[in-house]
């Protein structure tokens, strides 16, 4: 199963389809945030979510204490940032893998970002995009076969093939 969807044609032009689709939901979800008629804010978001952490069914016990620690002593005093961070980081995730380029990595930065919001308490689409995340990134290259990455790709193996004798180390890390 894995060589067919790193290696196989079939798999990458499903795997286009894919990726289209959950870099389109990235994309509107932070073109949204980003020119909606208020500026995104998160502060309610995570005061919500420090206020009514995840708990075990039965139980007050927070599933996700460490999470809530640091939604409260990190991200709630630097909001400002995370203001920046979400809307930007969601649309840049979706370009990417929209035209395909850094696919790997753009589906990674959207699979971090499905699992904060899931510790955080959110569902919504997020088990959805995680699911077909998953794929996407197991699939690496050939999920990117068409698109920017069939271009990007060779270049950033040499690239990477050059610093790695500057260092003196094995070529080929591949």
């Amino acid at each position: 199963m894995m060589k067919w969807l790193r290696e196989n044609p079939y798999a990458a032009m499903l795997l286009t389809l894919v990726r289209l689709y959950v870099g389109w939901e990235w994309l509107i979800a932070g073109w949204h945030k980003i020119t909606g008629e208020k500026a995104f804010d998160a502060t309610g978001f995570l005061k919500g979510a420090i206020a009514k952490p995840v708990v075990e069914a039965g139980t007050t016990n927070m599933v996700y204490g460490n999470f809530v620690a640091f939604m409260k002593n990190v991200a709630l005093p630097h909001v400002g940032v995370f203001n920046i961070m979400v809307p930007w980081g969601e649309l840049l995730v979706g370009v990417g893998l929209l035209l395909g380029g850094l696919t790997t990595a753009a589906i990674f930065f959207g699979l971090i970002m499905n699992f904060m919001y899931m510790f955080a308490g959110t569902v919504s689409t997020n088990p959805w995009l995680m699911l077909l995340g998953f794929f996407l990134i197991a699939a690496g290259a050939n999920a990117g076969k068409f698109g920017l990455d069939h271009l990007i790709l060779p270049y950033l193996h040499k690239w990477f093939d050059k610093m790695i004798v500057k260092l003196h180390l094995k070529p080929k890390f591949r």
